[in-house]
């Protein structure tokens, strides 16, 4: 990475994860372009992300409990988090640094209203309380799809390892250089990668086009995969499994629920609030009591895969949603979160070694699950596992095991490693690692938390992406960085770094030979590559602010005076003339719409004058025209009497009227010999300086002269 000198200054970002059982802030930095492009090393290469431990902080419990009451996840729940962002972020950087907090699965499970009720208290004390770039709520603080949080997961591990910017160091066959990515939370789970060759032909419609950018300006697309389950996170799926006990033993006078995922003895509510011996709430309500049978809990846990739901568009994997098929010679999957903490948390204190074998995992998950619960509780207090240990994850951590086994294997079809061995004691993990320093991460799966030290979290896919946004592209005409349906152009699901979506473009592509503005907004807000029209529906109907009706109507007024003024001379006169018809017992000079239009026709005929003056120089020139070369017949008619002028002389309005008429008469011809003198006078060819008294006398020709007003240049409206 290139190193910070004193007098460069890095770019930062700031991503809050709004998850099921809490909020963690991180905080990512990197060099400008124009720096990162001093060091001819990392052309090629994606912008180079640094982040610290000490830079993330999480709180508990997450944004989703405070639907009830939202105006206090502010105070309450977020103010510790940006207090902590804000130490480690210099205090000139703060205005151009982007927040986002991204709301997942917990917030997806709430009621809309309660959603956007609390999104909206976010984003209002975030912009009351600091100075972070947050220049639109509905894209910096939003609930985002399982899809896209898987999504940023697969940017974030393929990062990490090394895949996008070393892809002949990461071969895996047959043209395949990424790896797979899966992530289990509290309430949902996701699978992201990019499907062979074969399989990514077959399924081309369900596959998303990513697009990143090197700091050379030259794009990478890959195509991936992306689907979530809802309700298939550890702790929905916990739920659901004591759902089908309590049918299963919740019959009246039968208290003692025997549940085989605990360990022996353990008595817990169905919440997971364990009970004490001391405690009498039993008494009068269910209650689950641990038996310790780990064999028993993965066939119990197996029926919450729904395997037997039908499968609309084959092949499917879980719940009947569709998944191309898996070709484990090339995806080589990377597990994080509950993958990681559930085959690692309770055992990396005895057991040093970190990879997955189903064989060794097993029997430890086993060799757990069947003591006695006095055993564990003894366990706990000596930190026999580790000081991160407490009763609450000892107690979970049984069921977590068989969903994860269920899931990794029976779902999704990982490969059972050492199966072939789950009789003996055999470990083969130690087999594994030393195996995977040689292959680097190509097993089917492998859990992990870091990698090169640093975690492996969606939020650093998302600020990637945004980070690669803001390299200027190498060639004009480029697609922007984002990603969408897997289509040529830009489509109308395209999502900007920045999280914008295009909602209301028309139903067409935009080619790779089309100029877009997206690319420098996409290092923004992400909605600069709206259209006009859309920036300005969404600041007068979308926003917040309480002034946006005055603000409409001022809108309207300054488009009614611009349409006005940009539609010709003779189609305001005869707007005028229809609102503001002239009578004897109304005039509209009375009015101060007619004093404006009277005022405004004045200015552009003093202005001709003085052009025509300014032309005086030009007399030589003028000379050469003879008169007689053109002749303009029927001018004058009928109306054009004696005493039509005099009308003329009180009305100046009037002596428009007919002159307009006039000119715009089908009767009107020209002819070739001849030239009227006035014809000549309104072409400014032989107008001498005259006195104004002098003009005011040939109003006549004034009146039937033409001056061409400049038009004004069009507003270029900003939302």
């Amino acid at each position: 990475m290139v190193v910070q000198k004193a007098d460069q200054r890095h770019r930062y970002g700031v991503v809050l994860d709004a998850g099921s059982s809490g909020t963690r802030v991180y905080i990512y930095r990197w060099l400008p372009n124009s720096v990162a492009r001093l060091d001819e090393s990392v052309f090629h290469a994606l912008p180079a992300l640094e982040t610290e431990d000490k830079w993330t902080k999480k709180v508990h419990p997450g944004v989703s409990t405070f639907g009830d009451i939202p105006e206090s996840v502010g105070p309450k729940h977020l103010q510790p988090l940006l207090e902590h962002a804000l130490k480690f972020i210099p205090k000139d950087a703060v205005p151009d640094t982007p927040i986002f907090l991204l709301a997942t699965a917990g917030m997806r499970l709430l009621p809309e209203q309660q959603q956007h009720d609390v999104l909206r208290n976010i984003c209002s004390y975030i912009q009351s309380e600091t100075n972070f770039s947050l220049p639109d709520c509905d894209v910096h603080v939003q609930v985002i799809p399982g899809e896209t949080e898987g999504l940023y997961g697969w940017i974030a591990a393929n990062y990490l390892l090394g895949a996008f910017n070393a892809p002949d160091d990461h071969s895996h066959g047959k043209g395949h250089h990424t790896y797979g990515f899966l992530d289990m939370g509290g309430a949902s789970a996701q699978i992201a990668f990019a499907p062979n060759a074969t399989e990514a032909e077959k399924h081309a419609n369900d596959l998303t086009l990513l697009r990143l950018r090197t700091v050379d300006g030259v794009p990478q697309e890959y195509k991936v995969f992306v689907t979530t389950w809802l309700g298939f996170g550890a702790n929905e799926a916990r739920r659901r499994y004591v759902e089908d006990l309590e049918e299963s033993y919740g019959t009246d006078g039968v208290l003692e629920m025997p549940d085989p995922c605990l360990p022996k003895g353990l008595k817990a509510k169905q919440d997971g609030t364990i009970i004490s011996s001391t405690t009498s709430a039993t008494a009068s309500s269910h209650y689950l009591l641990g038996t310790g049978n780990f064999e028993e809990c993965l066939r119990k846990t197996f029926p919450l895969l729904e395997k037997d739901v039908p499968c609309p568009d084959e092949p499917c994997l879980v719940h009947g949603v569709h998944v191309p098929a898996l070709d484990f010679d090339v995806n080589h999957f990377i597990g994080i979160s509950e993958y990681w903490h559930t085959t690692h948390e309770i055992f990396e204190m005895a057991h040093k070694d970190k990879a997955y074998d189903f064989n060794t995992y097993q029997n430890r998950v086993k060799e757990f699950c069947e003591q006695d619960w006095s055993a564990i509780e003894k366990g706990i207090k000596d930190k026999t596992w580790g000081k991160k240990v407490d009763e609450k994850t000892a107690m979970e951590v049984c069921f977590k095991a068989s969903w994860l086994i269920n899931m990794l294997h029976d779902g999704i079809g990982i490969p059972r490693v050492g199966l072939e061995d789950t009789s003996s004691s055999h470990n083969g993990t130690k087999e594994l690692l030393e195996s995977g320093k040689e292959k680097g991460f190509l097993d089917s799966f492998q859990a992990v938390n870091k990698i090169k030290s640093t975690e492996v979290s969606w939020t650093l896919g998302k600020m990637v992406l945004y980070a690669s946004a803001e390299v200027p592209s190498a060639r004009e005409g480029e697609l922007p960085v984002g990603f969408g349906s897997n289509v040529p152009g830009i489509p109308k699901d395209f999502q900007y770094p920045g999280g914008g979506r295009l909602q209301d473009i028309p139903d067409y592509h935009v080619g790779p030979d089309t100029k877009t503005g997206a690319d420098g907004a996409s290092a923004g807000a992400g909605v600069g590559a709206h259209s006009i029209t859309d920036q300005i529906h969404d600041t007068l109907f979308k926003s917040d602010a309480p002034h946006r009706l005055p603000g409409f109507i001022f809108f309207l007024l300054i488009l009614i005076i611009a349409t006005f003024y940009l539609c010709g001379r003779d189609r305001r006169a005869r707007i005028y003339h229809t609102l503001f018809p002239t009578s004897s017992s109304s005039s509209p000079k009375s009015s101060f719409l007619g004093l404006l239009f009277r005022r405004h026709r004045r200015r552009h005929s003093a202005g001709r004058y003085d052009r025509d003056r300014d032309l005086e120089d030009g007399d030589a020139a003028a000379r050469l025209y003879d008169p007689r070369d053109f002749e303009l017949e029927n001018v004058a008619s009928s109306s054009a009497s004696a005493s039509d002028d005099d009308d003329l002389g009180l009305d100046p309005d009037a002596a428009f009227r007919k002159s307009s008429q006039a000119r715009t008469s089908p009767k009107t011809k020209y002819d070739l010999g001849r030239l009227p003198s006035d014809v000549m006078d309104r072409k400014g060819l032989v107008v001498r300086t005259e006195s104004r008294e002098r003009l005011g006398l040939g109003l006549e020709s004034v009146a039937n002269g033409r001056s061409k007003s400049r038009s004004g240049s069009p507003t270029r409206l900003t939302p």
